[in-house]
Order: C-alpha cells, then sequence, then structure tokens
C-alpha cells in the first residue's frame, strides 16, 4: 500500500509538470505573446493543481472518495488525463464545434468522481479556449453546461441501468446548444451547410460514448457483480469455514440473508450488498474478532465490493447517533426475527409461534425505544417491510 502511495505521488508530479509543459509548447509554437504564454502556464499549472488536491481528499476519504471502483485503480485516471492534456492542447487546432468535450466529460467523472470529472473537464475546456487562435467565452459556456449535464446523468450507473434515455437526452442539448453558439453567439444565418460540423460533432460524441460505457460496464460494472456473485454463494470459502466451525452461527447468517434480500428487493434496496451484510457482518467469529478494526482486513483480503465493505462497516461499527441507511435496517430486522425464532426453538422444538404477533412485537419495540431515529426510512417502507417478513411464514418453518 505505501509502495502504491508513492508511485500514484510521483504521478501526480509529473501530471503537474506535464500539464506546464505542453501548454507552453503549444502556447510558444502557437505563436501566443509571451504574456499570453505565460497565462496560459499559469492557469494550466493552477487547474491541475486543483485537480491534484481533489485526488488527494478523495484518497484520504478512502472508499466513499472515489465512484465505483477507482479507489483501487487511480491510476486509470492519471492515464486518461494525461491523454486529456495532450488532448486538450491539441483541439486548439481544430474547429471548436468539432470537440467531442460532452462525452469526454463522463469518461473523467466515471474514472474519479462527479465533481473531480467536472473540474478536470472544466480545465480542459479552458486549456482549448485559451490555446485556440480565436478564443471564444460562447464556446467554453457551451461545452461546459453540456458537459455537466451529462456527468449528472451517468453518475449512477448499475448492470441494470438504461442509458438510450441518458445518450439521447445528452445529444439534444449538445446539440441545442451548438446551434445556439452558431446562431446567437456567432451570429450566423441557419443553414443546412451551418449544420454539417455539429452533426460530426455529435456523431463523434455518440461514438466514443457508447464504446467507452460499453467497456466500462464490462469490466468495471459487471466486474463489480461477478465479485457479488461469488462471495454471497453460500459455498464460498469464508461461509464454508464458518459453516464447518459454527453451524448455528452459519445457518442465523443464511436466513438472515435471505429474508434481509427479500426486503431489500421489495422495497427497491441494494439488496446484494445487503445479503453480502447478513452473511458476513459475524464472520469474525471465526478468530474471535468482533471490533471493525479486526475484521476489516477479510473482507478487503477477499475483495469484497467498495459498498459492501461500507455497509459491513457501518452495522458493524453501529455508532451511536449516526444516521443509518435503510440497507443497514434491513439486515437488522432481519436478524432479530431470525435470532428469535431459532432461540424460542432451541428452547422448545415443538413451541408453537404466532409469526405475526411475534414480529408486530418486534417491530413495535424497535419504533417503541426510538431506534427508528437513526435510520434514514420513512413510515411507509418501514411498515412494508413489516408485511414483507410477514409474508414468509412458511420459510420460518426451515429454522426449525
Amino acid at each position: 500500500m505505501e509502495n502504491e502511495n508513492k508511485k500514484v505521488a510521483i504521478c501526480h508530479g509529473g501530471l503537474f509538470i506535464f500539464t506546464g509543459l505542453m501548454v507552453f509548447v503549444f502556447s510558444f509554437f502557437g505563436g501566443k505573446s509571451y504574456e499570453a504564454i505565460l497565462r496560459n502556464v499559469i492557469v494550466s499549472l493552477i487547474i491541475s493543481g486543483t485537480v491534484i488536491f481533489m485526488l488527494k481528499d478523495a484518497q484520504v476519504r478512502g472508499n466513499e472518495g472515489f465512484s465505483y471502483d477507482n479507489g483501487e485503480h487511480k491510476m486509470r485516471f492519471i492515464l486518461f488525463y494525461l491523454g486529456m492534456i495532450a488532448l486538450s492542447c491539441a483541439f486548439s487546432l481544430v474547429p471548436n464545434q468539432l470537440w467531442p468535450y460532452m462525452a469526454l466529460f463522463v469518461i473523467l467523472s466515471l474514472f474519479s468522481n462527479a465533481e473531480i470529472g467536472i473540474v478536470s473537464g472544466l480545465g480542459f475546456v479552458i486549456i482549448s479556449v485559451l490555446l485556440e487562435e480565436n478564443s471564444d467565452y460562447g464556446c467554453f459556456f457551451m461545452y461546459v453546461i453540456a458537459g455537466v449535464l451529462a456527468i449528472v446523468l451517468f453518475r449512477e450507473l448499475k448492470e441494470d441501468t438504461t442509458i438510450g434515455m441518458k445518450v439521447s437526452i445528452s445529444l439534444m442539448m449538445q446539440a441545442v446548444l451548438l446551434l445556439a453558439f452558431d446562431v446567437l453567439f456567432q451570429n450566423r444565418t441557419l443553414s443546412i451547410k451551418l449544420i454539417i460540423i455539429p452533426i460530426i460533432n455529435l456523431m463523434l460524441n455518440l461514438i466514443i460514448l457508447m464504446a467507452f460505457l460499453n467497456m466500462f460496464g464490462l469490466y468495471v460494472i459487471r466486474k463489480s457483480n461477478d465479485n457479488y456473485m461469488e462471495i454471497n454463494d453460500t459455498e464460498f470459502p469464508l461461509l464454508a469455514r464458518l459453516r464447518d466451525t459454527n453451524k448455528d452461527e452459519y445457518f442465523r447468517a443464511i436466513h438472515t440473508g435471505y429474508l434481509a434480500e427479500r426486503i431489500a428487493l421489495g422495497l427497491g434496496f441494494n439488496d446484494r450488498a445487503v445479503k453480502n451484510c447478513s452473511y458476513y457482518h459475524r464472520i469474525g467469529s471465526l478468530e474471535g474478532k468482533n471490533n471493525w478494526v479486526d475484521v476489516e482486513s477479510i473482507y478487503l483480503n477477499n475483495n469484497f465490493p467498495k459498498e459492501a465493505v461500507a455497509l459491513l462497516k457501518e452495522y458493524i461499527e453501529n455508532p451511536k447517533g449516526a444516521e443509518k441507511s435503510k440497507e443497514c435496517l434491513c439486515v437488522a430486522i432481519s436478524e432479530t426475527v431470525v435470532a428469535t425464532i431459532m432461540y424460542m426453538v432451541k428452547k422448545d422444538k415443538d413451541v408453537k409461534i404466532d409469526y405475526d404477533q411475534m414480529i408486530d412485537k418486534i417491530f413495535d419495540k424497535k419504533e417503541a425505544d426510538g431506534e427508528l431515529k437513526n435510520y434514514n426510512i420513512t413510515y411507509r417502507e418501514y411498515d412494508q417491510m413489516r408485511k414483507i417478513l410477514k409474508k414468509e411464514k412458511l420459510y420460518y418453518d426451515f429454522l426449525r
């Protein structure tokens, strides 16, 4: 980890120097005045310095600092950023209506996070405009607005996300801004000839966007789902060890996972992370460990997805007074129901349980104790949880 941090720090320094050097070279050979060269270099260094600061801040925040698995693959953003420095300088040599910044904004954000994507994308547009022979504030306005909108639309991508509408809205906004830029800012007459270059721009954005989203979905989003499929398998080595070591803990985890997943699916929560948390939040019992500091390495060493690790941390640490997620409540209530039934059956194998009454008591007690105050959940969702659990009466017989 320490070697990786040193490598990233060296790359940050190289990124800072490369940015100033590239802008200086293009400014000098572009025939800019000494004042303009100095301005361009200073602006580019400020931009790169800001982005580096944001990257370091995201790194300090750990898994929460980056989107998807970018915290584990920091070099992908740095390499793309280096390529973007060269591209932003080269764009100054072609008509500004051809710049495919809308798609590039999306790539920058998906390789880091939305905030870094916006700031870095904005910086690259500034560099292109400053290096352009006839710079125009209207061009800057057009690409920044289109890029920010695209980032907002594509910031939450999952395996089942439909991107057709998102792509259509992004391209429509880009088309409107391109035409507005030509007609309003440059005072040109609208004609067939005028829309040829904007059409080429839209095609470039579409090709880049679709190619990147397909690769991103395959190698990043799909990979996370594959990880869940592997670790949420009851034959996964960790669960197999738990089964061989402590059958009560194993069956408690499996039954909790089933119920929590049913609730999550019924209410549209993150069912994969919920199931994962149900299975593994007591896995520390294998080594007699219960604190987060002691068990975190177990999850990291087994390549748990970052959102799964975040939920496990929230559930295990359970800081008093801190806001807790809906997914966390799914696991807590399901575990309480399973533990209650297992306790009653262990005490008397022939006990007759009124499951509706038992579930009502559990829910009413949590409400009376004020536990709901810390959960980010509505009363309607809480009531739906109760109803979903009451529908699982046939399943509860498996706990005997």
